[in-house]
Protein backbone atom coordinates (compact mmCIF):
# COMPACT_ATOMS: atom_id res chain seq x y z
CA UNK A 1 0.00 0.00 0.00
CA UNK A 2 1.29 3.45 -0.87
CA UNK A 3 2.14 5.78 2.01
CA UNK A 4 1.23 9.41 2.39
CA UNK A 5 3.01 12.25 4.15
CA UNK A 6 2.01 15.67 5.47
CA UNK A 7 4.28 18.72 5.51
CA UNK A 8 2.84 21.74 7.30
CA UNK A 9 4.12 25.14 6.20
CA UNK A 10 5.17 23.34 3.04
CA UNK A 11 4.62 26.05 0.45
CA UNK A 12 8.11 27.53 0.73
CA UNK A 13 11.47 27.35 2.48
CA UNK A 14 12.35 24.33 4.59
CA UNK A 15 8.85 22.88 4.23
CA UNK A 16 9.06 22.91 0.47
CA UNK A 17 12.52 21.33 0.61
CA UNK A 18 11.20 18.51 2.80
CA UNK A 19 8.20 17.99 0.54
CA UNK A 20 10.39 17.75 -2.56
CA UNK A 21 12.59 15.11 -0.95
CA UNK A 22 9.61 13.06 0.22
CA UNK A 23 8.05 13.20 -3.27
CA UNK A 24 11.37 12.01 -4.71
CA UNK A 25 11.29 9.09 -2.26
CA UNK A 26 7.94 7.99 -3.61
CA UNK A 27 5.63 9.27 -0.88
CA UNK A 28 2.30 10.83 -1.73
CA UNK A 29 2.81 14.22 -0.15
CA UNK A 30 0.13 16.59 1.11
CA UNK A 31 1.36 20.16 1.50
CA UNK A 32 -0.49 22.41 3.93
CA UNK A 33 0.07 26.10 4.48
CA UNK A 34 -1.68 29.18 5.81
CA UNK A 35 -1.28 30.54 2.25
CA UNK A 36 -3.74 28.37 0.33
CA UNK A 37 -2.77 29.60 -3.14
CA UNK A 38 0.93 29.00 -2.47
CA UNK A 39 0.20 25.49 -1.12
CA UNK A 40 -1.72 24.57 -4.29
CA UNK A 41 0.94 26.07 -6.56
CA UNK A 42 3.80 24.34 -4.78
CA UNK A 43 2.00 21.00 -4.85
CA UNK A 44 1.57 21.30 -8.61
CA UNK A 45 5.18 22.36 -9.14
CA UNK A 46 6.81 19.51 -7.20
CA UNK A 47 4.35 16.69 -7.85
CA UNK A 48 2.66 16.53 -4.45
CA UNK A 49 -0.84 15.05 -4.40
CA UNK A 50 -2.56 18.01 -2.72
CA UNK A 51 -2.05 21.52 -1.43
CA UNK A 52 -4.36 22.64 1.36
CA UNK A 53 -5.13 25.76 3.36
CA UNK A 54 -4.19 25.04 6.95
CA UNK A 55 -4.10 27.25 10.03
CA UNK A 56 -2.11 25.14 12.48
CA UNK A 57 -3.66 26.98 15.42
CA UNK A 58 -6.91 25.08 14.76
CA UNK A 59 -6.91 21.49 16.13
CA UNK A 60 -9.71 20.48 13.78
CA UNK A 61 -7.76 21.64 10.74
CA UNK A 62 -5.05 19.09 11.52
CA UNK A 63 -7.60 16.29 11.56
CA UNK A 64 -8.93 17.47 8.19
CA UNK A 65 -5.41 17.44 6.71
CA UNK A 66 -4.84 13.93 8.11
CA UNK A 67 -8.08 12.77 6.52
CA UNK A 68 -7.01 14.18 3.15
CA UNK A 69 -3.65 12.43 3.41
CA UNK A 70 -5.41 9.13 4.20
CA UNK A 71 -7.26 9.42 0.90
CA UNK A 72 -3.94 9.06 -0.92
CA UNK A 73 -2.37 6.24 1.08
CA UNK A 74 -1.59 5.13 4.61
CA UNK A 75 -0.39 8.17 6.54
CA UNK A 76 3.12 7.25 7.68
CA UNK A 77 5.00 10.54 8.11
CA UNK A 78 4.05 13.97 9.42
CA UNK A 79 6.37 16.98 9.47
CA UNK A 80 5.37 19.78 11.85
CA UNK A 81 7.28 22.47 10.02
CA UNK A 82 4.96 25.49 10.12
CA UNK A 83 6.30 28.19 12.39
CA UNK A 84 6.81 31.89 12.94
CA UNK A 85 9.97 33.66 14.04
CA UNK A 86 9.19 37.04 15.55
CA UNK A 87 12.47 38.29 16.99
CA UNK A 88 12.94 40.74 19.82
CA UNK A 89 13.20 40.85 23.57
CA UNK A 90 10.19 39.73 25.57
CA UNK A 91 9.57 43.33 26.59
CA UNK A 92 9.63 44.60 23.00
CA UNK A 93 7.21 42.06 21.52
CA UNK A 94 3.54 42.89 21.33
CA UNK A 95 0.93 40.77 23.08
CA UNK A 96 -0.21 39.52 19.68
CA UNK A 97 3.32 38.51 18.66
CA UNK A 98 3.84 36.50 21.84
CA UNK A 99 0.45 34.84 21.47
CA UNK A 100 1.14 33.98 17.82
CA UNK A 101 4.53 32.48 18.65
CA UNK A 102 3.00 30.21 21.28
CA UNK A 103 -0.07 29.26 19.26
CA UNK A 104 1.73 28.54 15.99
CA UNK A 105 5.06 27.13 17.15
CA UNK A 106 3.96 25.18 20.22
CA UNK A 107 0.23 24.55 20.05
CA UNK A 108 0.41 23.99 16.30
CA UNK A 109 3.03 21.30 16.87
CA UNK A 110 0.96 19.74 19.66
CA UNK A 111 -2.19 19.57 17.54
CA UNK A 112 -0.26 18.20 14.57
CA UNK A 113 1.50 15.55 16.61
CA UNK A 114 -1.77 14.43 18.17
CA UNK A 115 -3.58 14.28 14.83
CA UNK A 116 -0.72 12.34 13.23
CA UNK A 117 -0.49 9.72 15.97
CA UNK A 118 -4.25 9.16 15.88
CA UNK A 119 -4.14 8.75 12.09
CA UNK A 120 -1.14 6.38 12.13
CA UNK A 121 -3.08 3.74 14.03
CA UNK A 122 -1.46 0.39 14.77
CA UNK A 123 0.78 0.64 11.70
CA UNK A 124 2.75 3.45 13.32
CA UNK A 125 4.78 6.17 11.70
CA UNK A 126 7.12 9.12 12.21
CA UNK A 127 6.45 12.65 13.41
CA UNK A 128 9.28 15.10 12.74
CA UNK A 129 9.05 18.43 14.57
CA UNK A 130 11.14 21.28 13.23
CA UNK A 131 12.39 22.97 16.39
CA UNK A 132 15.50 25.19 16.55
CA UNK A 133 18.95 25.39 18.02
CA UNK A 134 17.44 28.26 20.02
CA UNK A 135 15.43 25.67 21.93
CA UNK A 136 18.57 24.13 23.43
CA UNK A 137 19.81 27.07 25.50
CA UNK A 138 19.41 30.74 26.35
CA UNK A 139 19.21 33.09 23.36
CA UNK A 140 18.84 36.76 24.30
CA UNK A 141 16.86 38.61 21.66
CA UNK A 142 14.81 35.48 20.90
CA UNK A 143 13.37 34.81 24.35
CA UNK A 144 9.76 34.10 23.34
CA UNK A 145 10.72 32.25 20.16
CA UNK A 146 13.33 30.20 22.02
CA UNK A 147 10.82 29.32 24.72
CA UNK A 148 8.41 27.88 22.16
CA UNK A 149 11.14 25.83 20.51
CA UNK A 150 12.44 24.55 23.86
CA UNK A 151 8.89 23.44 24.58
CA UNK A 152 8.78 21.63 21.23
CA UNK A 153 11.96 19.73 22.14
CA UNK A 154 10.48 18.77 25.51
CA UNK A 155 7.18 17.79 23.91
CA UNK A 156 8.99 15.61 21.39
CA UNK A 157 10.98 13.70 24.00
CA UNK A 158 7.97 13.20 26.25
CA UNK A 159 5.57 12.07 23.54
CA UNK A 160 8.17 9.74 22.05
CA UNK A 161 8.53 8.12 25.48
CA UNK A 162 4.79 7.70 26.01
CA UNK A 163 3.88 6.21 22.62
CA UNK A 164 4.33 2.61 21.39
CA UNK A 165 7.62 1.71 19.74
CA UNK A 166 6.04 1.74 16.31
CA UNK A 167 5.47 5.49 16.67
CA UNK A 168 8.64 7.57 16.51
CA UNK A 169 8.73 11.28 17.36
CA UNK A 170 11.76 13.38 16.47
CA UNK A 171 12.87 17.00 16.84
CA UNK A 172 15.34 18.63 14.48
CA UNK A 173 17.07 21.70 15.93
CA UNK A 174 18.76 23.59 13.10
CA UNK A 175 20.85 26.70 13.47
CA UNK A 176 19.97 29.74 11.36
CA UNK A 177 18.86 28.79 7.84
CA UNK A 178 18.69 30.84 4.66
CA UNK A 179 14.93 31.38 4.61
CA UNK A 180 12.49 34.26 4.27
CA UNK A 181 11.92 34.02 8.02
CA UNK A 182 15.54 34.87 8.78
CA UNK A 183 15.68 37.54 6.08
CA UNK A 184 12.64 39.29 7.58
CA UNK A 185 14.22 39.69 10.99
CA UNK A 186 15.80 42.89 12.23
CA UNK A 187 19.52 42.85 11.33
CA UNK A 188 20.12 45.25 14.21
CA UNK A 189 18.41 42.91 16.66
CA UNK A 190 20.46 40.91 19.13
CA UNK A 191 18.84 37.63 18.14
CA UNK A 192 19.76 37.99 14.47
CA UNK A 193 23.30 38.99 15.32
CA UNK A 194 23.76 35.97 17.57
CA UNK A 195 22.38 33.72 14.83
CA UNK A 196 24.94 35.03 12.36
CA UNK A 197 27.75 34.56 14.90
CA UNK A 198 27.52 30.78 14.60
CA UNK A 199 29.35 30.41 11.32
CA UNK A 200 27.85 29.58 7.94
CA UNK A 201 24.10 29.96 7.60
CA UNK A 202 22.51 26.62 6.73
CA UNK A 203 20.91 26.07 3.34
CA UNK A 204 17.31 24.91 3.00
CA UNK A 205 18.60 21.71 1.40
CA UNK A 206 20.81 20.91 4.39
CA UNK A 207 17.96 21.30 6.85
CA UNK A 208 15.49 19.38 4.68
CA UNK A 209 17.89 16.47 4.23
CA UNK A 210 18.52 16.26 7.98
CA UNK A 211 14.77 16.29 8.68
CA UNK A 212 14.03 13.52 6.19
CA UNK A 213 16.97 11.47 7.48
CA UNK A 214 15.25 11.23 10.88
CA UNK A 215 12.35 9.25 9.39
CA UNK A 216 12.58 5.62 10.45
CA UNK A 217 15.41 6.29 12.91
CA UNK A 218 15.41 6.12 16.71
CA UNK A 219 17.08 9.52 17.02
CA UNK A 220 14.82 11.70 19.14
CA UNK A 221 16.62 15.07 19.13
CA UNK A 222 19.21 16.17 16.60
CA UNK A 223 21.01 19.51 16.47
CA UNK A 224 22.31 20.83 13.17
CA UNK A 225 25.23 21.33 13.21
CA UNK A 226 26.04 19.00 16.09
CA UNK A 227 28.80 21.18 17.55
CA UNK A 228 26.49 24.16 17.81
CA UNK A 229 23.95 22.07 19.68
CA UNK A 230 26.62 20.97 22.14
CA UNK A 231 27.65 24.56 22.70
CA UNK A 232 24.06 25.63 23.30
CA UNK A 233 23.46 22.88 25.82
CA UNK A 234 26.64 23.87 27.65
CA UNK A 235 25.37 27.42 28.10
CA UNK A 236 22.39 26.10 30.08
CA UNK A 237 24.84 25.00 32.78
CA UNK A 238 26.06 28.58 33.22
CA UNK A 239 23.33 30.88 31.91
CA UNK A 240 24.87 33.92 33.57
CA UNK A 241 27.87 33.65 31.26
CA UNK A 242 25.58 34.09 28.24
CA UNK A 243 24.63 37.60 29.30
CA UNK A 244 28.26 38.69 29.44
CA UNK A 245 29.30 36.89 26.25
CA UNK A 246 26.34 38.07 24.17
CA UNK A 247 28.03 41.33 23.23
CA UNK A 248 31.12 39.58 21.92
CA UNK A 249 29.11 37.13 19.83
CA UNK A 250 26.81 39.90 18.57
CA UNK A 251 29.81 41.84 17.27
CA UNK A 252 30.98 38.70 15.50
CA UNK A 253 27.53 38.33 13.96
CA UNK A 254 27.51 41.92 12.72
CA UNK A 255 30.82 41.33 10.96
CA UNK A 256 29.46 38.17 9.36
CA UNK A 257 26.36 40.01 8.10
CA UNK A 258 28.50 42.76 6.54
CA UNK A 259 30.57 40.16 4.68
CA UNK A 260 27.37 38.55 3.43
Amino acid sequence: METSCVVTGGARGIGRGIAELMVARGHRVVISDIDAAAAVATAEEIGAVAGLAHDVRDPGAHRAVAAEAARHGRLATWFNNAGVGDDGTLESLSDEQVRRLVEVNLLGTMWGTRAAIAAFGSAGGDVVNIASIAGLGPVPGYSAYAATKAAVVSLTASVNAETPRWVRVHALCPDGADTAMLAAQDPDGLGSQLTWSGGAILSVAEVAEAAVALVGSRRVVRALPTWRGGLMRTTTLAPGVTQHAAGVFAAQGRRAMKKR
